[in-house]
């Protein structure tokens, strides 16, 4: 066999999906049962499924085989903009009915010629003291405090991200994630030529070893996590993980980035409280106040500061001078805070009317999060169970959008419940219920 024939028959299986022949759900033959009805060898069959895990055509399932995906003819790796769902359980920005009166309170009089002609003036990524000081202060928790000093500001938290990733992780470098985790990360790396290592995770997260294993077979540079209600699992790192995870990377001399947007929901202090010369911090108040009123913080060690500063201004990621304004108002007023004390009791509620409408399915969450992690019964697969869902209005997340490793996910899907009305979420959860009752084939049955 000529070494591009496998290409030719990736481009066959392709062609039938694209025309149909193959739908979003169907699984592929184990490979050596491919092998033989093509008269080929056992390898070549191997990288014919690599080669349909490449374009993103199929998907491999844990202990299950391989499927064509759902994402096939979409071709996207991460969610895309929100889809107007009945029941949006896809995007995970919880919205309060009483939220935009309080925002509005808290803005007003920022319309004024006299505030706007401040807040319209071009801003740096260290924004003024006075800003400095009240994010830090609104950053406190029990057991840590920033230094304002420390500080670097960008539009969002997606920015955060990628200025520090620039910043920590030169072109063509590698960085440590945990195997399951914030999809949006695998774009921004791309963007900038970093490769990203997942990470084997357990019950309390990121495992130390794994971290030490792929240090020893190709350098990191460093390593990104969610160390509390980590999405897409909500787990939270207890205190001797956290311990034996900062171990390891003092002993590699790795920097870490630790994301906190969803730690406003719990107690714990970040990592940084425990090494603040190792970890930076990034957040933003897209969670805790609104999507539209983003302003991203990054917590950097003194010496990582300029590298950081530089990576936001050749980015061009600097937040405007009214979204300065407007933060600062939102935080300084105690407005912010309050925001982040009703979502707590919010997403306690919500995570108890999932508890109730799900009980008896295989589901991971923290009680104080606003997503639930969602292993699905073997007669469901994730991509056909999403496909599923959407033919009744429901936006889900399936495991694939998480999985670092290409075609590698577990059979399950993320339920975000913050965005629906308490109304949708009832009902979203109680469709959902009842299809994981029913057998795949006969749900189809019933369109």
């Amino acid at each position: 066999m000529s070494k591009f024939e496998y290409v030719k028959l990736a481009d066959t299986i392709a062609a039938e999906i694209s025309s149909g022949a193959r739908r979003p759900g169907d699984r592929l033959p184990p490979q050596r049962s491919f092998a033989y009805e093509r008269g080929i060898a056992v390898s070549t069959a191997s990288r014919v499924y690599t080669e349909l895990l490449r374009r993103g055509l199929v998907v491999g399932e844990v202990g299950r085989g391989t499927f064509i995906s759902g994402e096939a003819r979409r071709g996207i790796t991460a969610p895309a903009e929100p889809r107007g769902a009945r029941v949006d359980f896809e995007f995970n920005y919880p919205l309060l009915p009483q939220q935009t009166a309080m925002i509005a309170k808290s803005l007003a009089g920022l319309e004024r010629p006299d505030a706007l002609e401040v807040a319209l003036r071009p801003a740096t990524s260290t924004g003024t003291a006075t800003t400095r000081s009240i994010s830090a202060a609104y950053l406190s928790r029990q057991g840590w405090s920033p230094n304002p000093d420390h500080l670097v500001f960008t539009s969002n938290g997606r920015q955060c991200i990628a200025a520090a990733l620039a910043a920590l992780v030169p072109a063509g470098g590698r960085c440590g994630v945990e195997a399951l985790t914030y999809p949006f990360i695998k774009g921004i790396a791309a963007r900038l030529g970093i490769t990203l290592v997942p990470l084997s995770m357990d019950e309390h997260g990121m495992r130390p070893d794994a971290i030490q294993k792929a240090h020893r077979e190709a350098h990191l540079a460093a390593l990104y996590l969610q160390p509390t209600i980590q999405n897409p699992l909500g787990i939270t790192i207890p205190l001797a993980r956290r311990n034996d995870i900062l171990r390891v990377a003092e002993k590699l001399d790795l920097p870490i980035i630790e994301d906190t947007v969803y730690g406003f929901l719990a107690d714990e202090a970040p990592l940084a409280a425990l090494a603040p010369d190792r970890c930076l911090v990034v957040d933003s108040l897209s969670k805790k106040v609104a999507p539209g009123l983003a302003l991203g913080f990054i917590v950097c060690p003194p010496q990582l500061r300029e590298s950081v500063m530089a990576s936001v201004r050749s980015g061009g990621w600097t937040a405007s001078g009214y979204a300065f304004a407007a933060g600062q108002r939102l935080m300084g007023d105690g407005t912010a805070a309050e925001l982040s004390r009703l979502k707590r009791i919010d997403a306690g509620k919500r995570q108890h009317l999932a508890a109730q409408r799900l009980a008896g399915f295989d589901m991971q969450s923290d009680p104080r999060s606003y997503h639930l992690w969602l292993a699905l019964p073997h007669h469901w697969r994730s991509q056909t169970f999403v496909a599923a869902a959407g033919r009744r209005d429901i936006a889900l997340t399936p495991s694939t959008t998480f999985a670092i490793a290409s075609g590698h996910a577990p059979n399950a899907v993320r339920l975000a419940l913050g965005a629906p009305s308490f109304e949708q979420l009832d009902a979203g959860l109680r469709t959902l219920a009842s299809m994981l009752r029913a057998r795949e084939e006969d749900f189809d049955s019933t369109e």
